[in-house]
């Protein structure tokens, strides 16, 4: 499974991910803030504190998105 290698908070809830397969895009967030469990995410502050954490990415209270949904859905948008 791809891992993600950087993943850089930009405006709008957008991340800028790097994968170890070197697979690189923007990663739109805000589809999925409607989701209860990602309410917290609306947060600008809390927002940016994402990091690359196990497959994926993950917040401080372990919202998380696993590295296939990031890249299924960068390669969607292109």
């Amino acid at each position: 499974m791809d891992t993600i290698v950087k993943a850089i908070p930009i405006e709008d809830y957008k991340i800028e991910i790097l994968t170890s397969s070197g697979v690189a895009g923007i990663f739109d967030v805000k589809p999925y803030l409607k989701g209860s469990a990602f309410k917290e995410l609306e947060n600008p502050s809390y927002f940016r504190l994402v990091r690359p954490a196990h497959h994926g990415i993950m917040w401080p209270n372990e919202q998380d998105f696993s590295s296939d949904t990031i890249i299924f859905d960068i390669e969607q948008s292109r």
